[in-house]
């Protein structure tokens, strides 16, 4: 997993709307980059709500929201609508930013263990360096938390 004080891994993936993204797109903002599992499921629904929900409060600190799962760009789009999300969701069906970042791991779910992305939110600063890793997030308080932190309150 990464570390504070590294620089962040560069990546180009394609957004809900197919066009490409790069991490050097961001350069000279803050970056809330979340990993999350798939679009649609209960808990990352809550998650990316949570984040919609607190999007103008990002903005005005300066940062900007984007998220990443394996699901495909027209599932992005989907979860989009579905839900009027403001932030880029982008496509990783091929692991590149999801390994870069470490956050393809083993888990285990009711006794059987299995590879995949685990809840991971890295805040990336202004020159593209990692300030701040939040592992073990959980759904309905990921959000708040990067904000508190932002604001200075964590």
């Amino acid at each position: 997993m990464l570390e504070k004080g590294m620089t962040a891994p560069a990546f180009t993936l394609p957004d809900q709307d197919g066009q490409p993204v790069s991490l050097a797109d961001f350069s000279g903002k803050k970056v809330v980059l979340y990993f999350y599992p798939k679009d649609n499921t209960p808990g990352c629904s809550r998650q990316a709500q949570a984040f919609a929900a607190a999007y103008d409060d990002y903005l005005a600190q300066g940062a900007v929201v984007i998220g990443i799962s394996r699901d495909g760009q027209a599932s992005h789009r989907r979860f989009a609508d579905k839900y009027s999300l403001p932030f880029l969701l982008l496509s990783d069906p091929q692991l590149q930013a999801i390994q870069a970042y470490g956050v393809w791991q083993e888990k285990k779910n009711y006794g059987k263990v299995t590879m995949g992305v685990v809840r991971t939110t890295f805040l990336i600063d202004e020159q593209g360096c990692i300030e701040h890793v939040f592992t073990g997030v959980k759904p309905d308080t990921n959000a708040g938390q990067v904000l508190a932190y932002l604001r200075g309150e964590e």
